[in-house]
């Protein structure tokens, strides 16, 4: 029988962080079934060499998250494709809210709320604002583990193989299609190495630069 939920990680050297993201989802408690898809945008397989847990499908693909997405949705037999990035955790029993929520024949897709898995007020403060915007929006941004029933995603072509602003533009059309997105009350928790790395402010002013200069219709 195909699995409820399939669940697809795009990866591009992630040796780090594979194993943990694998490890959580099979602690997580869910009455249906589910199968994990990783998809290395490295031609060495660099991040699948490092799997020593399953059951896991490897793929390798041409690097870009959108062209990486869709290779593990090609390859996706559940009815509800789950796209989760390596350094985000679904809560406990995230499986079966998603699940639950898509039992609603209505919806087409939806997502999480988002936390950051750091302490500290701007932490907290960004989070919440991009909770709050993608449900005023109904646009969640990929780091929200966006999930799209298997059937409406085929329907509407899969992710634009576009380097960047892929989550966006999915969630873009699926809304011009007459989809309808739901949001699961519980968030999920991803890492602030971006913000580490880059600097907090530096990181947030660059989103939102992005995301402005897209809406406006830059490439």
């Amino acid at each position: 029988m195909n699995p409820d939920i399939s669940i697809i990680i795009p990866v591009i050297r992630e040796t780090g962080t594979i194993n943990q993201a694998i490890e959580a989802l099979s602690r997580q408690t869910f009455k249906g079934t589910a199968e994990v898809i990783v998809v290395d945008g490295d031609p060495d397989g660099s991040t699948l060499r490092q799997i020593r847990t399953g059951p896991v499908t490897g793929l390798i693909s041409e690097p870009g998250r959108g062209i990486q997405l869709n290779a593990g949705a090609a390859k996706a037999s559940g009815r509800i494709l789950l796209f989760l990035h390596c350094d985000t955790r679904l809560p406990e029993s995230g499986l079966q809210a998603v699940h639950d929520l898509m039992s609603d024949a209505f919806l087409s897709a939806g997502a999480f709320d988002l936390k950051i898995d750091k302490t500290g007020l701007p932490f907290r403060i960004i989070e919440k604002t991009a909770s709050l915007r993608s449900r005023l929006t109904l646009i969640p941004y990929g780091d929200q583990a966006v999930f799209v029933r298997q059937s409406f995603f085929d329907r509407i072509g899969g992710f634009s193989p576009i380097p960047i602003m892929e989550d966006v533009e999915l969630m873009r059309r699926v809304k011009q299609a007459g989809g309808r997105i739901g949001f699961v009350d519980r968030p999920v928790s991803t890492s602030a190495r971006r913000w580490e790395k880059e600097g907090l402010l530096r990181c947030t002013f660059r989103n939102w630069l992005m995301m402005t200069l897209y809406l406006f219709g830059v490439s």
